[in-house]
């Protein structure tokens, strides 16, 4: 196969991946920037941070999402490009979890998130007893499905690249696979056990776009080396 790649993309393409992370980062906070209030029983302790978030922030956490998240996931085509010239199996297999993310993540799972906040505020405003119950019901009519499909085509993803760095089927070192977006998710662990924060909730919340910013950093700056 042609084993020329052109860096000049790639790195552009990272480049534009970081700063579409920062845009959904800043969504994901002011989604997730709360604690849980223990005086509400109506409903379960971690949803009650939310009650105090503006209907701005909303607003602005989804216009975020919408925006941010395609940019994403047209970035990951960096990633494809590297792939390609050593594995066209894998890099088939990876373009169909970037498009299965692109045609999900933002319409279909971000701004139904919003949606269910934007809800449960306004049911629990109405009847307090029964918020929780009618904004399960929104989650899983219309939430639910499209968040299995995108994990689906998300962990399709993110094991497809992991396998594809740890055989070599790029031109980056081997090592290269801890740029993955699995590290958003133990941030996330590890960040939730400091307790019920503003910060922490809010960081957690942007979990994904954390994995993106590691990853698309740390495969810049190895793409540098590589590219000379």
């Amino acid at each position: 196969m042609n084993k020329t790649y052109d860096w000049p993309r790639i790195q552009h393409l990272l480049k534009l991946g970081i700063l579409a992370s920062f845009i959904v980062l800043t969504g994901d906070i002011l989604l997730g920037w709360g604690v849980s209030d223990p005086s509400v029983t109506e409903i379960p302790s971690q949803f009650t941070r939310y009650l105090s978030v503006s209907d701005g922030r909303i607003y602005a956490s989804a216009l975020l999402g919408l925006v941010g998240i395609p940019i994403e996931c047209l970035c990951w085509f960096a990633i494809y490009r590297m792939m390609k010239p050593c594995s066209e199996k894998d890099a088939h297999a990876y373009r169909a979890g970037i498009i299965g993310c692109l045609a999900f993540g933002g319409c279909g799972v971000h701004v139904p998130c919003c949606m269910a906040v934007w809800l449960l505020k306004h049911f629990y405003a109405d009847n307090p007893a029964t918020a929780m119950q009618q904004t399960l019901g929104f989650i899983g009519w219309f939430l639910l499905p499209a968040t299995v499909i995108f994990l689906v085509f998300f962990l399709l993803a993110i094991i497809v690249q992991i396998r594809a760095f740890a055989h070599g089927h790029t031109p980056l070192p081997r090592w290269c696979w801890v740029f993955s977006l699995l590290f958003g998710f133990i941030f996330a662990v590890l960040i939730r056990l400091f307790g019920d924060h503003g910060l922490t909730n809010a960081l957690a919340t942007g979990w994904i776009s954390i994995g993106n910013l590691w990853m698309m950093s740390g495969l810049l700056i190895a793409s540098g080396k590589a590219g000379k």
